[in-house]
């Protein structure tokens, strides 16, 4: 087990220096080699001294422990730096430290009180004494600090599928699937350990070395699966700065809009004289800061027509046109040559997943089903 965390760290160092050399290098890249650093050093230190750690050193083992309290807000930045795209960290955001910087300042507080020192233990084997209240506050919050920090990360997801729908028309490589995924295994993995080691701490049951070894095993499968898709993830939205915050999130954000039904109205003949005659959802990667450029509409007042005017949102609006698209060319006899999937191309879509899922939901059919609908 011990030299499978020093790879584990190994590879934490390998991949931070690949990132490094990265040029340019976006926020999420430069957090994410603090991170793996970060994540190398945790895995190589407990894989080299964790045994004597643990059992010669117990306040020492314990601000070792608090280190867990740090993995979450990594995360919770990793993921927001993706889909916020902050320029600066902001002084606010510090604020997520705060728990491992008191749990620490209490360590440092007790290490001047023998009385209460000899009480603190993370291994009950190892003590007759009840641990300190407040001792065991923190380890409580080291235990809820993971599954809450991946609470946040669903969270900041379900952020990322609102500003897919309202300004994207594919979500292609802009989905984080890859993260989405890491998070969901690796959050109800690290959540089942910090059960086991409340188990542990409550009902002194297994053993303190099985809880750090499994969390410890899960941080270095971590380290090789977020550093090698880490590595070949791009930034999500590289609009203008000016344009990057223009990106809509809920609908009721109209609420305080200046757009009169007047102009509404004129913007909408606009825009669906634009589509008709440009059709401008050929294009695969159309977004809504593009289309409003092209038609000449400010991007927050195309966003709340097509919510507001239409009922649809953006990613919706333009997915119809492409399967109103594809519909007429299945039925044009000059591309009887073409497979349903070479017209979806031909049509804007850009992946064969994408183009399935979307044709049933609109049309409740399947791309076959009506092409032999047609038929008949």
């Amino acid at each position: 087990m011990k030299y499978f965390f020093l790879i584990a760290a190994f590879n934490a160092f390998f991949f931070a220096v690949l990132l490094f050399q990265k040029k340019p290098k976006a926020v999420h890249d430069k957090i994410l080699i603090f991170w793996l650093a970060f994540l190398g050093l945790y895995t190589g230190v407990y894989g080299l001294f964790s045994k004597e750690l643990f059992m010669r050193f117990p306040l020492l083992s314990a601000s070792f422990i608090s280190l867990l309290l740090l993995h979450g807000p990594f995360l919770y930045f990793y993921i927001s730096s993706l889909i916020v795209n902050p320029n600066k960290f902001r002084t606010k955001d510090l604020l997520h430290f705060t728990p491992f910087l008191l749990f620490n300042l209490y360590l440092i507080i007790v290490s001047y009180l023998p009385r209460v020192l000899e009480r603190i233990s993370l291994s009950h084997v190892a003590s007759e004494h009840e641990s300190p209240l407040l001792f065991q506050l923190f380890l409580m919050l080291v235990v809820l600090s993971g599954p809450v920090y991946f609470v946040f990360s669903i969270w900041l997801f379900k952020g990322l599928d609102i500003q897919i729908f309202n300004n994207f028309s594919s979500a292609e490589n802009i989905n984080l699937d890859w993260l989405r995924k890491l998070v969901y295994i690796f959050g109800s993995v690290w959540t089942l350990l910090m059960i086991v080691a409340t188990i542990h701490h409550v009902f002194h049951l297994f053993s303190w070395i099985f809880c750090t070894d499994g969390i410890s095993l899960s941080l270095s499968i971590f380290i090789i699966l977020i550093g090698y898709y880490g590595l070949k993830q791009k930034e999500l939205f590289s609009f203008p700065e000016k344009e990057s915050f223009i990106l809509e999130q809920k609908p009721e954000k109209y609420s305080g809009s200046r757009l009169k039904e007047s102009e509404a109205r004129l913007y909408l003949e606009k825009l669906n004289r634009f589509m008709e005659e440009e059709k401008p959802y050929l294009s695969p990667d159309l977004n809504l800061p593009q289309l409003a450029k092209e038609v000449d509409i400010p991007s927050h007042y195309l966003s709340q027509v097509i919510n507001e005017n239409i009922g649809l949102n953006f990613f919706d609006f333009i997915n119809r046109q492409r399967v109103e698209d594809v519909k007429s060319k299945i039925s044009d006899p000059r591309y009887n040559n073409f497979s349903i999937l070479g017209i979806a191309f031909e049509s804007g879509f850009n992946s064969k997943s994408a183009f399935n899922r979307v044709f049933k939901n609109i049309t409740g059919l399947t791309p076959s089903e009506y092409k032999k609908s047609c038929s008949v």
